[in-house]
């Protein structure tokens, strides 16, 4: 009888023993689970971190878009006059109506590209304000690329009317230099 007591706390012991090794098992499938939970929450947070910190970036440059477009249209102005070209007549931004203006006349008379090169040559105040021009449309486009993200805001300042007055100027003040 004594064998038989000792065989079946042997083999309590041993369903015990395996059971605790089943649960320990199991626990620890549990927590590499929680882990690599844990881990992929983690890595979310810190790309909604860069998210929010590129959103916070370009919405601090929408809410300097109208001081950035006021510059902008402050170096135009001076040129558009000494190249005797007027705005679009719509509703518009002013930034956006100049631009549209100068690129409206270009895609009419490519003259237009003449006409400046020949202002930016003989005025140096019309050169000094398509130097600053250039360097703050490309600064801002710059600015946008660096803090978008996904770069669709950047992008459509770039093929819109800024990218491609920027295009135009650069190229006017590169036969300005050369000629």
């Amino acid at each position: 009888m004594q064998n038989n007591m000792i065989l079946v706390g042997i083999i309590i012991t041993c369903i015990v023993s395996c059971a605790t090794a089943a649960i320990t098992v199991m626990m620890g499938m549990h927590m590499r689970e929680i882990k690599k939970t844990l881990v992929l929450q983690y890595n979310l947070i810190v790309k909604m971190q860069a998210i929010l910190k590129n959103k916070s970036a370009t919405n601090a440059v929408a809410e300097n878009a109208e001081m950035i477009y006021q510059d902008l249209l402050q170096n135009l102005i001076p040129v558009m006059a000494a190249i005797d070209i007027m705005p679009r007549n719509t509703t518009e931004h002013p930034l956006w109506r100049a631009l549209g203006g100068i690129m409206d006349e270009y895609a009419k008379n490519p003259f237009a590209l003449e006409k400046l090169r020949r202002c930016i040559k003989l005025d140096s105040e019309i050169s000094r304000h398509i130097d600053n021009y250039i360097r703050r449309a490309d600064s801002f486009l710059q600015h946008l690329a660096a803090t978008e993200p996904d770069g669709i805001l950047a992008a459509t300042f770039t093929d819109g009317l800024l990218g491609q007055s920027l295009t135009f100027f650069t190229q006017a003040k590169q036969l300005a230099t050369q000629g």
